[in-house]
């Protein structure tokens, strides 16, 4: 597997990005080559620092420019050609690299993917998927951010896809779509969800339940939940902030006394594995769905953890042959509707 690392991308670039690789180099053996994307000078510099050394599986790729938060999508594209982000999709299109993984601008991110890799065909829009935790099991909330305002023939994409996802990744065989809104009740929700339930309602080829609301996600969640690409990011960083939270305020009432400390050493391995459960490191990276190529989106400040589980992210969906199975539950669901 070749992966293309977008150095330069992220809050704490090149810093993180070259730790994740450190880590990834020594827990992933499946990688065969990973290029380095972004000024020669201080990738080297990094890799001196973190002692990193020289592999045949490294290959440091010049791009000299780097984009900002402040750039929007379409002008990191054009007007930074020799971005970092840029130059790792172009490693993806020119068939070197199978995937990339960036932690920088999302916006840049999607715009140079949607740009230069183009969708798959019948898709229309791609969409980031993130694997969610609850009280049962993961589930898959797309979109997470990719397209803030979407038609509903995209969240039907968005379902199909999801559901792909679901079935080959996370191994389940009939998944469960939700639609996300605020009621279970058909006639609940804005004119977006509302029409988005009609079509899926009587979509083919996938197991739509209905619409779920807040309280469902944590507990019984389906298998995936659509929205739109706007509220989608709301919920994913509403939840990661509120995660934080709740362990923030945890902590401080166990420090408030000696008795609570020592009540929280014996609970120390249940918080440990409450705490993986619902950190977002552990996945590392989001797959922007639907392109004809595959993209990770860690968060701008992932850790070099989490950039070690982004490029472990982007080395499943490539050996689950990701795309391909999204291209087969399109057609196939073409192919249903077709005859309907």
């Amino acid at each position: 597997m070749k992966i293309a690392l977008d150095v330069m991308g992220g809050d704490h670039a090149p810093r993180n990005p070259m730790g994740g690789l450190k880590l990834a180099l020594k827990e992933l053996p499946q990688i065969e080559k990973i290029f380095l994307v972004g000024v020669p000078e201080v990738i080297e510099r990094e890799m001196q620092h973190q002692e990193i050394a020289q592999s045949p599986k490294l290959e440091i790729i010049p791009a000299y420019q780097v984009v900002d938060m402040h750039d929007s999508g379409l002008d990191a594209v054009r007007k930074k050609k020799d971005s970092s982000i840029s130059r790792a999709v172009d490693l993806v299109k020119d068939r070197r690299a199978d995937a990339v993984v960036s932690a920088g601008h999302t916006g840049a991110a999607v715009t140079a993917s949607l740009i230069k890799l183009r969708t798959l065909p019948h898709i229309e829009r791609p969409a980031i998927a993130a694997i969610m935790p609850s009280m049962t099991h993961r589930w898959v909330l797309i979109d997470a951010g990719a397209n803030p305002d979407s038609l509903p023939e995209h969240l039907v994409q968005n379902a199909v896809m999801g559901s792909a996802y679901a079935r080959h990744v996370l191994g389940r065989d009939n998944p469960r779509i939700g639609l996300m809104s605020n009621g279970t009740e058909e006639d609940k929700g804005n004119a977006l969800t509302k029409e988005t339930s009609k079509l899926l309602r009587t979509t083919p080829g996938i197991n739509f339940i209905g619409n779920v609301e807040g309280h469902d996600l944590w507990e019984t969640p389906p298998d995936v939940v659509v929205c739109d690409g706007f509220t989608g990011n709301i919920l994913l960083k509403t939840s990661e902030a509120l995660a934080h939270a709740l362990f923030g305020m945890i902590k401080a009432e166990i420090m408030a006394s000696t008795f609570t400390k020592l009540g929280a050493m014996l609970a120390k391995p249940a918080f440990k594995r409450v705490h993986q459960k619902t950190n977002a490191d552990e996945s590392g990276g989001m797959p922007l769905l639907g392109l004809n190529g595959i993209t990770i989106i860690a968060h701008g400040g992932a850790s070099a953890y989490a950039m070690k589980n982004a490029i472990r992210m982007a080395c499943e969906t490539i050996s689950h042959q990701v795309n391909p199975h999204i291209e087969a539950a399109i057609s196939q669901h073409l192919l249903i509707h077709a005859h309907a």
